[in-house]
């Protein structure tokens, strides 16, 4: 894949020849990678959590994630009036959202939250945190945006909330949404929901696990890690849709499942393996539910052609696959019992 190897726990070297050797090693590293996912036309996976891997979604989204979208005021039904209910920080009010947000079945009591947080343009209204639920959580209703709102706010989805479909031709992948990690990637997503079609949506990548991978995405001792390399790529550029770059989010280790942007978008995968080499510098925005993953396999057993970026050998589909995101207009019982 195409993303710098930084390692957090390497050393420093003690001499400068030891530091130009690691220099020098680390520039060879990322050269490599950073061809796996080519961002451009056809993007390659080379610049580029399960409901497989959604159990770890949910423990890093509950333990680390609760982010919002600043300078965006959320409208909706007040749970929790402001005015009584105050914090100091965004993460205590989506905590607070969170908290109430934690049944185990039918919708939560709060799916949205809205924060003033800047001391000086909020004045009295400093620390409110209004915990409010959204008539369509899917298409929350917004209030006002722009740089002179000093509100800060973020949705929650629960339990069998924020699925979408990736629908193809070989079936329909269902997705969860992970708005309290990646807020602007799931804003995107549901600006595309509505599009009747998402034309110039597709794959055209599709490599397998290949001998390096097992069947739960757990690398092969001693295996490669690559070609080919346990995914499928795509763009989710839909035509007549102005597309505004993505800003970096959350970018936990890559599971088999993890749906992840190249870069600031629109080119995306869906990897079909635990990619822990990768490390973490790809924005993590949706997990694919584990009951759908074969439809990813299937996609990536397809016919290829053989070819060559940045002197990386990487398989394109004979024919893309085309892909339309869609609504899931039931709750998906059984389909969710893994979701948070």
């Amino acid at each position: 894949m195409g993303r710098r190897q930084s390692d957090p726990e390497a050393t420093l070297c003690s001499t400068p020849v030891l530091l130009l050797v690691g220099l020098f090693s680390c520039a060879l590293v990322y050269a490599f990678l950073s061809v796996v996912l080519k961002p451009n036309a056809p993007s390659s996976f080379s610049e580029m959590e399960s409901l497989a891997m959604v159990e770890q979604s949910k423990v890093e989204s509950d333990g680390g994630c609760c982010r919002g979208i600043e300078n965006l005021e959320l409208w909706g039904a007040a749970v929790k009036w402001g005015s009584e209910f105050k914090f100091n920080s965004s993460e205590e009010c989506c905590q607070a959202c969170k908290g109430i947000c934690s049944g185990t079945d039918g919708p939560c009591l709060c799916d949205s939250w809205v924060f003033c947080g800047n001391r000086e343009a909020c004045g009295s209204k400093f620390g409110e945190c209004w915990l409010k639920k959204q008539k369509d959580t899917l298409s929350p209703e917004r209030q006002e945006t722009g740089e002179t709102v000093s509100w800060t706010s973020g949705i929650i989805f629960g339990r069998g909330e924020g699925i979408v479909g990736l629908e193809t031709p070989y079936g329909t992948l269902h997705i969860k949404l992970l708005p309290d990690c990646a807020p602007h990637s799931v804003a995107y997503i549901l600006e595309l929901l509505p599009l009747r079609h998402c034309a110039g949506c597709q794959f055209y990548r599709a490599e397998s696990r290949g001998e390096s991978w097992d069947s739960e995405g757990n690398h092969i001792k001693d295996a490669s890690f690559g070609p080919p390399f346990a995914l499928v790529q795509g763009t989710l550029e839909a035509q007549g849709a102005t597309f505004k770059e993505l800003p970096t989010e959350f970018c936990p280790t890559l599971k088999r499942g993890s749906v992840a942007w190249i870069g600031s978008g629109p080119e995306f995968f869906i990897s079909l393996a635990n990619h822990e080499e990768w490390k973490k510098e790809y924005t993590v925005f949706a997990s694919v539910l584990p009951e759908d993953i074969y439809i990813a396999e299937t996609i990536a057993q397809l016919p290829t052609t053989a070819d060559v970026w940045n002197n990386i050998n990487v398989s394109v589909l004979e024919k893309p696959v085309s892909l339309t995101l869609r609504r899931i207009k039931t709750s998906h019982g059984e389909l969710t019992t893994n979701a948070k």
